[in-house]
Order: structure tokens, then C-alpha cells, then sequence
């Protein structure tokens, strides 16, 4: 798996939040903090909320975020129903883990990332536990990583999407996940819900023939 130099894209991404006077960004699909990390360096100094359902990520999660009084982490998945779902845990310290199979293009471009088995997790709707992340006049920032399923995400924040300032989303150009929702549905989804596109992430590329499978959008309300 191949990503691309961090630094610059920190910077823009900060750029945007200060533009848009984001004030709590809600991390979903964490891992172990290195999004929110990447903020921090960045120089954005709102509040952040994590969530990673992963018994291993969690705990990593849970130390690199103990000294930052504005970082705060729930050991939950996020989708459209509130339950318990299994997830299948990659072997690349579960950064390809899903709740979808994997397809094989996906393994053989990674094969770091084959299932090394099954995590069962609570799920929770953002809708439900949106009254008790977001005070009343904050401005909010929606990060989704996923691995094929934004689209629960989404639906399960219900009408509280429209209290989203913006959203950067990790899409998919080819099928990598079985049932797992690809970029142009993605991007039509995001534009029905008012959101431009302002930036792209580059994201996972194969590096055998630097194929780019991935990338994360990043879309603000005009």
C-alpha cells in the first residue's frame, strides 16, 4: 500500500477548517489517532471526537490521545443501525478493516491487509449520540474512513447531517469491498446533501502498476 507525503496535505487540510471556522471535528473510523494527530501537527487546535470499535486500534488510540484535554475517544463503530456487527480485522494493524468482505483486488494490491479474523463491536447511530458530541453553536467537521461503508455512516447521521459545516470522505474507484459504495455515488450522495467538493487526498494505490484505488474527498458547504 503506497500513500503520499503527509505534510503538504495537513497544511491544506487545515487551511480549510480555519477557513471555515470548523470547531469540532468527529473522526470516524480513527484507528489508532493518526488523522486526528495529523490535525494537531497541522495546527488545528478544536475539539476532536474518535471513534474506533477495535479492541487493539482503541488502545492505541486511547494513549495518543490521553494528553490532549480537546481530544476525546469512544470505543464504538458508526453506521446506520445501533446494534452489535461483526467486523473483519485486516492484517495491517487493522487499517483495511471492515465491516464488508474484502475483494481480491484489494488483498492482492495489499496483501498486508488480508481478514486475520472477526471482532464483534457495538454500533452506534450519529443521530443518536449526536446530543451528546456537538453543543448547540459549534461548527462541525465529518471525517469518514470506513473501507466501503460510508454510506452507512451517512445515513445513520439522519437530518444532523445538515449541521455538518463539511466532510472528507475516503471514496473508492474500483470495487474493493463486496456491497461497498463507489466514487461516483459517493460524490452525487455528498452533492444532494449540499456539500462541494474543495480538495482531494490521494489514498491507497497499488504500487506494482501505481493504480490509485482510494482517495479522500474533502467537501465544505459554499
Amino acid at each position: 500500500m503506497t500513500r503520499y507525503p503527509e505534510a503538504n496535505l495537513e497544511h491544506q487540510a487545515n487551511q480549510l477548517l480555519a477557513h471555515h471556522r470548523v470547531d469540532v471535528v468527529l473522526d470516524v473510523g480513527a484507528n489508532d489517532g493518526r488523522y486526528a494527530t495529523g490535525l494537531r501537527r497541522s495546527g488545528y487546535r478544536g475539539r476532536i471526537v474518535s471513534f474506533e470499535p477495535l479492541g487493539e486500534p482503541f488502545r492505541r488510540l486511547r494513549a495518543n490521545s490521553a494528553k490532549d484535554q480537546l481530544w476525546t475517544v469512544r470505543p464504538f463503530a458508526i453506521g446506520d443501525i445501533e446494534g452489535t456487527v461483526d467486523i473483519h480485522v485486516a492484517g495491517n494493524a487493522g487499517a483495511s478493516s471492515s465491516v464488508l468482505q474484502m475483494l481480491s483486488r484489494h488483498a492482492d494490491a495489499a496483501p498486508d491487509s488480508r481478514y486475520v479474523g472477526i471482532e464483534s463491536v457495538q454500533q452506534r447511530r450519529l443521530a443518536v449520540l449526536w446530543p451528546d458530541l456537538v453543543r448547540e453553536a459549534e461548527r462541525v467537521f465529518l471525517k469518514v474512513d470506513v473501507q466501503g461503508a460510508e454510506k452507512n455512516v451517512l445515513l445513520g447521521a439522519g437530518e444532523r447531517i445538515s449541521r455538518c459545516i463539511g466532510v472528507q470522505m475516503e471514496v473508492t474507484f474500483s470495487p474493493l469491498y463486496e456491497g461497498g459504495m463507489l466514487y461516483r455515488e459517493a460524490l452525487d450522495m455528498l452533492e444532494g446533501f449540499g456539500f462541494s467538493l474543495m480538495y482531494v487526498v490521494p489514498g491507497f494505490t497499488d504500487p506494482r502498476i501505481s493504480r490509485m484505488y482510494q482517495c479522500d474527498v474533502v467537501c465544505f458547504r459554499e
